[in-house]
């Protein structure tokens, strides 16, 4: 089968886990077993990865230098799309057999500059802080900061993926046989030009969106969407949580779960199943195979199917 598949931020780092090259290697590392076993499996992959830690990591850093030294969201995003997606092609390498080829793409995704997202800032990046310096930080550097859990990060606009400007490129690689690894934190958002030409553009897309847009196009057979779950939880964090082993299209809803947990993976599941001949699974990293092979985590498929779920509770 053609699989795309998009690894969450639990594949970079762990949740709490220092941002260091160190640290994300060693994830990677273990990712990288994961999707071994899905080549070895006869399938091939094309790999999307987020990057909301890095790019907002990277954020600081640039803000600490020289003040006419500090480059916009966009470039930035870049950056972490070519740091991250270096990592990965690394340690696939050592984990594929001796000849597999490889191709990391830096990746642009077109936006609408008059989505309503740019007022309404609402993607985390970036470290954690507690509420006093993320108020401090807000105050200082002009950033919007919301609450994210337990926590408090800065918050950019998540603006609508609408065409991956390199998607031809992406294709033809595809064909190939290549494995592929591109739109990293959903690509680098950029606006149409008057008079030609792209600009980039404060913004992060959502990795999820930018992945099954992606997957629609190649038209994949499964879009696989890991992460540190075992799957999607109806009354998640209550005694009567029940893990969704299955569900049609028009039997789940994204909104009835929120905005910082499953939703946007829902919402891209439902959006591919609809979209393509096949269906989305979202679970655990290291279920990767058994999330192809349906024995684990929560498969959409299109239609009407109702709503299974498990006996037990998490």
């Amino acid at each position: 089968m053609r699989i795309v598949v998009a690894l969450g931020g639990n594949a970079l780092l762990k949740r709490g886990e220092a941002m260091t090259a160190a640290a994300q290697r060693a994830n990677i590392a273990v990712a990288a077993q994961a999707l071994a076993a899905l080549v070895a499996a006869g399938h091939q992959i094309t790999l999307t990865h987020g990057n909301g830690p890095q790019v907002g990591l990277i954020a600081l850093q640039a803000a600490a230098g020289p003040k006419d030294g500090a480059y916009p969201l966009d470039i930035l995003g870049a950056e972490s799309e070519g740091m991250v997606g270096y990592l990965i092609e690394q340690e696939l390498r050592r984990a594929l057999p001796a000849g597999t080829q490889f191709a990391t793409l830096l990746t642009q995704v077109r936006v609408d500059p008059a989505d309503p997202a740019f007022a309404h800032p609402s993607k985390p990046i970036g470290p954690v802080y507690d509420e006093a310096t993320a108020q401090c930080l807000a105050k200082e550097k002009g950033w919007v900061c919301a609450k994210d859990g337990d926590v408090w990060r800065r918050v950019v606009a998540s603006p609508e993926p609408l065409e991956i400007l390199e998607l031809q490129a992406v294709r033809l690689l595809v064909d190939a046989g290549l494995v592929v690894i591109c739109a990293g934190g959903g690509g680098v958002p950029v606006v149409a030009r008057d008079g030609g030409g792209y600009a980039g553009v404060e913004a992060v897309i959502d990795k999820d969106r930018a992945t099954a847009l992606l997957a629609i196009a190649l038209q994949a057979d499964l879009l696989l969407l890991l992460t540190d779950m075992d799957g999607v939880y109806l009354h998640f964090g209550t005694p009567e949580a029940m893990r969704i082993r299955s569900a049609g299209t028009q039997s789940l809803s994204p909104d009835i779960f929120a905005a910082g947990s499953m939703r946007p993976k829902v919402a891209a599941a439902i959006r591919f199943a609809e979209g393509a001949a096949g269906p989305a699974a979202i679970g655990r990293l290291e279920d990767a195979l058994a999330l192809v092979q349906g024995t684990a985590g929560t498969l959409v498929i299109k239609g009407a199917a109702p709503c299974v779920t498990t006996d037990t509770s998490r």
